[in-house]
């Protein structure tokens, strides 16, 4: 998968191209190689611990951590790793993040549902995500981060409308990369 040739944004669908590492129920934390163009296997979660949607990011795209843009997808179905899917954002998970004695770092995690999934036609914020859902992915995160000496602090949420200021953000910081 030639990552350089995918744009972050598809205009006939306004839907945000994510490419996917690890799919929802995993316990393998999959990472994208882009020196080998590959994806491996990057950590093996405790039992009992599993990603709560599909993980991924959105190609082209810089975020404050010197990653591109994190992204979850909520979705009925595992999406495979490596799969692209075209994802309308519905909000944010705003977070610092801080590794050992490093220094605090904005690591958002962009929320998003599949563009051609008709489950979610009607989801269009957070609220059709659920406080319930979201309390789940942010303690998952905050877990996560824990058993590599790392914490992740949620900070806030907001909708789509802030989503896409972020996504657009993180593009501008891409082209420039």
């Amino acid at each position: 998968m030639n990552l350089e040739k995918v744009t972050p944004l598809d205009r006939e669908t306004s839907g945000v191209r994510v490419v996917v590492e690890t799919p929802r129920g995993s316990r393998l934390k999959i990472k994208y190689l882009p020196d080998c163009d590959a994806f491996m296997v990057d950590r093996v979660l405790p039992l009992g611990t599993t990603f709560p949607a599909a993980f991924g990011f959105v190609p082209q795209t810089l975020g404050d951590d010197g990653d591109p843009l994190d992204v979850l997808v909520i979705a009925d179905e595992p999406i495979a790793t490596g799969c692209l899917v075209l994802t309308r954002l519905v909000g944010v998970i705003l977070a610092t993040q801080r590794s050992g004695r490093g220094r605090a770092e904005r690591n958002d995690r962009l929320i998003g549902v599949p563009v051609q999934d008709v489950a979610f036609r009607t989801w269009k914020s957070l609220e059709s995500v659920g406080g319930s859902r979201l309390n789940a992915i942010e303690q998952f995160f905050v877990s996560y981060h824990e058993l590599q000496g790392r914490t992740f602090h949620p900070v806030g949420r907001a909708g789509p409308r802030r989503a896409r200021a972020l996504l657009m953000e993180g593009i501008r910081r891409g082209a420039k990369e």
